[in-house]
């Protein structure tokens, strides 16, 4: 079966990134063409990129590094749960994705988005990023906006409307992985 991770990107106190998350998770756990797995950056306290050498190489000598790319790797493709912090991603999940190279390669992505214009700049760049460690970006996602999916700004009460594009998302990237799982040697 498919393992696909929902990958929590941001680690600042009072994140929304965990709720939506978890909506996402909830609400993919009684599909049938994969299996779905929170996967939260901050629990790996992935310091500034401090490998000595590029991940492209694979030569990782850290422990969180080790631990990481380990648990990377057991995914065939993800969700990036994303926020929109001045037009960009968390540096936190840009940090995370640079850490590693193979352990991306070949395998599929979406995006949920938040924040004021819903996420989509963070998404846009996160695709560029993507791209350079070969994970191939499915076109749907989910915008969600800081203004009408969380009340008062912060409690996450998504629109019901935004169901029909997560499940399409999950479509994608579940038919998306499975190809290209066909393509790599694991």
């Amino acid at each position: 079966m498919l393992k696909i991770a929902v990958v929590t990107g941001s680690t600042r106190p009072g994140r929304k990134a965990l709720a939506v998350s978890q909506w996402v998770l909830q609400n993919a756990t009684s599909r049938t063409d994969a299996q779905f797995e929170l996967l939260d950056i901050q629990d790996f306290n992935l310091p500034l990129l401090d490998e000595p050498l590029p991940p492209m190489m694979g030569k990782y000598s850290k422990p969180h590094t080790l631990a990481w790319a380990a648990k990377v790797a057991t995914y065939d493709g993800f969700v990036f749960v994303t926020p929109e912090y001045n037009h960009g991603p968390s540096a936190a999940l840009k940090n995370a994705i640079d850490f590693l190279y193979a352990e991306w390669t070949n395998k599929a992505a979406g995006f949920v988005g938040y924040g004021a214009a819903g996420g989509t700049r963070a998404v846009e760049q996160l695709r560029l990023i993507l791209a350079e460690v070969k994970v191939a970006t499915v076109r749907s996602q989910v915008a969600l906006s800081l203004h009408s999916d969380f009340e008062n700004g912060s409690t996450f009460k998504p629109s019901p409307h935004h169901l029909g594009r997560l499940n399409t998302l999950l479509d994608e990237v579940s038919s998306w992985s499975a190809a290209l799982k066909a393509t790599r040697k694991d």
